[in-house]
């Protein structure tokens, strides 16, 4: 299932596009909603999930602005926006920010929301189908024999960036986005992100999903915790998202994991 993201302030037009269409049976899986852009953002920043669609016009901050910041935080989630009539050169901005589709909301429909979405599914297949196959081949339950990256740095010399890591170290369990991060070295974001991924070779974010992935693997080795209880404990709220970074990083499902360390 991908995972989606529904941004809109008005919270009828969120439970219309909620009810509009069988998500399920189009393979998406409608995880988590938000009310204003910079929740939005946040939520983007700590879930990343697969698709955003999200409303143009929002307090706090518009969806062109929150698309433009998740796409200078390199991630990937594809966006479909909600536009109105008079929002035209927002939706020109949005599309030049790598928006995948736009749909008006005064003749939004199944239809139209069916067609957008079965766009963007063939999108994701084919940007994750050579990855997916890499995962596939990695031999089950070898976390450390993953790419060199893998092997989290615990220092680097470098005073701000090695501060970011005993942070994520202490906190991993918490909600962190880059924001909050930023905040600790009294750094843009954007810098961070580039400095960050300059001295360990992986970015914040794949570096944060890293140190969960590993303290869950040791509690699915070493507790009789439930899946879900041991995704909460390293800072996912949500099963499913908790389930699939797991197997991107394992290969293996964590209930499969824990099956073929207990043998």
């Amino acid at each position: 299932m991908w995972t989606v993201l529904l941004v809109e302030d008005e919270v009828f037009v969120r439970e219309s596009v909620r009810r509009i269409v069988d998500w399920h049976s189009l393979g998406f899986d409608v995880i988590g909603e938000a009310g204003n852009g910079e929740e939005a953002l946040h939520w983007i920043e700590q879930h990343r999930p697969d698709l955003v669609i999200c409303d143009i016009l929002m307090p706090k901050m518009n969806g062109v602005e929150v698309l433009k910041r998740v796409r200078e935080a390199e991630i990937g989630s594809r966006f479909i926006m909600l536009s109105c009539l008079s929002d035209f050169e927002y939706v020109r901005q949005a599309m030049e920010y790598g928006a995948s589709n736009y749909i008006l909301k005064l003749s939004m429909n199944v239809q139209s929301l069916v067609e957008a979405l079965i766009k963007v599914d063939a999108d994701l297949r084919k940007r994750h189908k050579p990855g997916d196959e890499a995962v596939a081949r990695q031999p089950a339950g070898t976390l450390e024999k993953m790419e060199a990256s893998a092997l989290l740095p615990e220092e680097t010399g470098h005073k701000e960036v090695d501060k970011l890591i005993r942070y994520m170290k202490d906190h991993y369990h918490q909600m962190i986005s880059l924001k909050t991060l930023a905040e600790q070295v009294s750094m843009d974001s954007k810098y961070i992100s580039t400095l960050f991924k300059k001295k360990t070779g992986t970015n914040i974010i794949q570096y944060l999903h890293q140190l969960r992935i590993e303290e869950a693997r040791q509690r699915l080795e070493q507790t009789n915790l439930s899946v879900s209880e041991i995704g909460m404990k390293v800072g996912y709220e949500n099963d499913n998202y908790f389930i699939k970074i797991f197997k991107r990083f394992t290969g293996l499902t964590p209930n499969t994991y824990r099956g073929q360390y207990q043998k």
